[in-house]
């Protein structure tokens, strides 16, 4: 399964309809929290995420909007005794807010969580299945961006196994050793590319960017204001909804969904309108709160 889960889609303050921020990725077997905001733990809950299925947490930056659910969740994963350890990712200029949150009341520590702080560009994690890297984003607060990516592979072709006599325990040997009995794997099999994901919070337009959305299969990106308050969002080191389409754009992104919204918009269609008025004409979602996403399919 690989899909994003929307706990909540608010910017600054929650309002009757939207929660302050929250992302789950699901991505084969690992469970990726992003900046969970306060609430995240009651909107897991809704959305049926459990605190077993979480391996790591994400923090884009320490704006309460985007962290101030991390003692709830970091508190549930310790009372649900989750079995296996729990990375977390986080601005290292941040060590502080980490800590205050992680310890803010009394409770019996049980979780396995481990801290890898973002010290600056580059990758955080590498498993056989993607690497996670970071990117610094330009926001008054030291804030970084995060894109996931899976490794190109190749794709067996089952016409051309059953043609050479591959089937069983062979096919797994064939691809661990790339070669069966002077078949080579390229003769039975093709080109197989990765699929990324990108999470883009709070940031003014910089190089970061685009390099973390470029051909992205699914970038999640903030888009606080429309238009209209271009310059509001360039004071608080925010994109509009144009801006992001834009960057998606150009960057070629398969699917691209707009969130964390500005309390003073009423009317999400007014998102969506001015990212297609920039020119974006992939797959637009407009977050909601509780939707799930699903990663497009493979190319």
């Amino acid at each position: 399964m690989r899909e994003l889960v929307v706990l909540g889609t608010a910017s600054q303050v929650p309002t009757r309809q939207r929660n302050q921020n929250g992302y789950v990725l699901r991505w084969d077997g690992e469970g990726i929290l992003f900046d969970p905001g306060e609430g995240s733990q009651r909107q897991m809950l809704f959305a049926g995420v459990a605190a077993n299925d979480l391996t790591r947490i994400c923090v884009t930056h320490f704006h309460g909007d985007h962290a101030l659910g991390l003692a709830g969740v970091i508190q549930r994963i310790s009372l649900d005794r989750v079995p296996h350890p729990v990375t977390a990712h986080y601005p290292v200029g941040g060590q502080h807010f980490f800590d205050r949150l992680r310890y803010s009341a009394a409770y019996r520590d049980n979780a396995d969580l481990r801290e890898v702080p973002v010290t600056g560009d580059g990758p955080l994690a590498a498993t056989p299945a993607f690497t996670l890297s970071a990117a610094r984003l330009s926001h008054p607060v030291e804030a970084y961006g995060y894109r996931l990516t899976e490794p190109d592979g190749r794709r067996l072709l089952p016409d051309k196994l059953a043609e050479h006599g591959i089937a069983g325990p062979d096919v797994g040997r064939l691809q661990r050793e790339g070669s069966l009995r002077g078949v080579e794997l390229a003769e039975v099999s093709e080109p197989r590319p990765g699929q990324s994901f990108a999470f883009i919070m709070d940031t003014r337009l910089c190089p970061a960017v685009p390099a973390l959305a470029g051909g992205c299969d699914l970038l999640v990106i903030e888009s606080t204001f429309l238009d209209e308050d271009a310059a509001l969002a360039e004071e608080y080191g925010h994109l509009t909804a144009g801006q992001a389409a834009s960057v998606a754009r150009d960057a070629g992104v398969r699917h691209l969904v707009l969130t964390h919204f500005s309390q003073r918009y009423t009317d999400p269609d007014l998102f969506e309108r001015q990212a297609r008025a920039a020119g974006f004409t992939g797959e637009l979602t407009v977050a909601r709160d509780l939707m799930r996403v699903p990663v497009p399919k493979r190319r």
